[in-house]
């Protein structure tokens, strides 16, 4: 993660303007509406920008090497044969951006993994127009011989497969929550002295209180706390659109013991531009990414009412190791590598699994429907 430092002194960028112009119009407005506004805008929007500016602000875990995707791809291919190997097996990366991850995926399965790779039908989601336009040149070749599909909402309907996601569910439009002496309140965005302001009124929506109830979640008087509704929504979406098989999500994040206590009093939301974490979320909108961590109670909760049941929950460090001691990593190598680059990659598979890298910061959650709790590899004890 990056060191907290303080930005700049805010921008006024044109989204700032659209947006104070809408408060000074129709009054505060919910953080969700706000940050929804910054990160997906169509025209100013941090994410309907072109991908290549997102690397000056931070990577994933896919940026860092392809063993990423190609242990994802075995994980993959072990759902596709606990489903019994149907003939057409859809995987639907949801937040595909400009088609890194995706084509890891296919390439890896196209060479290693070429039973499953006939079977696979691979969907690339992705809401942005500017990333999707990126898709033809990371995974054009697939897109033109059918195996791939580049799309901007998931399928309507997955009658096998599985629906996946890498840092999506961190960057849906979060509500602000404050506990005080009468209950939960709400802090909205108002308006102070010709710029953003926090304005704390009553909850905009009862779903509010019911996202912190339902997981047994109590703000105490002066503590700050995310209500990730979107991500309920998504979630509960995703597990009615698939019919048999998993929902896969990899992210930052807790359970809500760990995440509503007292070592985050002012919550977790972050902005972050430049490498650099502050909590000034009105700096620049639309120039800075917004994120929050995830409540993987809620995904499990929320997903339980569409019918998916968990299958397990473990870190990435856990996840893929159990996948690569399999082959006894040898897919952290390309054939006829030098021995530096086969150092080298050793040093970045180290980044995808210490602690102090992104192996325990990163979380994975599995949910499975329509079939009896499978046993998956990623889910194995080491």
């Amino acid at each position: 993660m990056a060191a907290s430092l303080p930005f700049p002194p805010a921008e006024r960028t044109p989204l700032a303007e659209l947006l104070l112009a809408r408060i000074r119009g129709s009054g505060p407005i919910s953080f969700a509406e706000y940050m929804r506004e910054c990160l997906y805008h169509p025209q100013h929007g941090y994410y309907s920008r072109a991908e290549a500016r997102r690397f000056a602000d931070y990577y994933t875990s896919p940026d860092v090497h392809p063993v990423f995707g190609r242990l994802l791809a075995r994980q993959l291919a072990e759902m596709w044969q606990a489903l019994g190997r149907p003939g057409e097996f859809c995987a639907v990366e949801a937040g595909a951006g400009a088609g890194r991850l995706a084509s890891h995926i296919l390439n890896f399965a196209e060479r290693a993994l070429p039973e499953f790779f006939t079977c696979l039908r691979y969907f690339a989601v992705e809401a942005s127009a500017a990333r999707r336009a990126a898709h033809p040149q990371a995974i054009g070749r697939h897109l033109s011989s059918g195996r791939a599909a580049s799309c901007d909402a998931l399928p309507e309907r997955v009658s096998a497969g599985v629906i996946f996601s890498n840092e999506l569910a961190d960057a849906l439009p979060v509500h602000r929550a404050l506990g005080t002496p009468e209950g939960i309140r709400e802090i909205f965005v108002g308006e102070r002295n010709g710029w953003f302001a926090d304005s704390v009124v009553y909850c905009s929506s009862p779903r509010i209180v019911e996202f912190f109830t339902r997981q047994g979640a109590t703000l105490a008087p002066g503590m700050q706390a995310e209500a990730a509704l979107a991500a309920c929504d998504w979630i509960e979406d995703a597990g009615s659109r698939l019919e048999r098989g998993f929902v896969l999500t990899v992210d930052y994040g807790h359970e809500a013991a760990a995440l509503y206590d007292a070592r985050h009093p002012r919550g977790t939301l972050l902005a972050y531009r430049e490498h650099r974490a502050t909590e000034d979320y009105y700096a620049a909108p639309g120039l800075q990414d917004l994120t929050a961590h995830v409540s993987f109670t809620a995904l499990d909760l929320w997903g339980r009412a569409c019918g998916l049941e968990r299958t397990g929950w473990t870190t990435q460090t856990r996840f893929l190791l159990s996948l690569g001691r399999a082959n006894d990593f040898a897919d952290l190598y390309d054939p006829g590598m030098s021995e530096a680059e086969q150092l080298r990659s050793r040093l970045l598979w180290k980044t995808l699994i210490y602690p102090e890298g992104m192996g325990e910061t990163f979380q994975v959650l599995i949910q499975h429907k329509g079939l009896e709790k499978p046993r998956l590899t990623g889910l194995a004890e080491l």
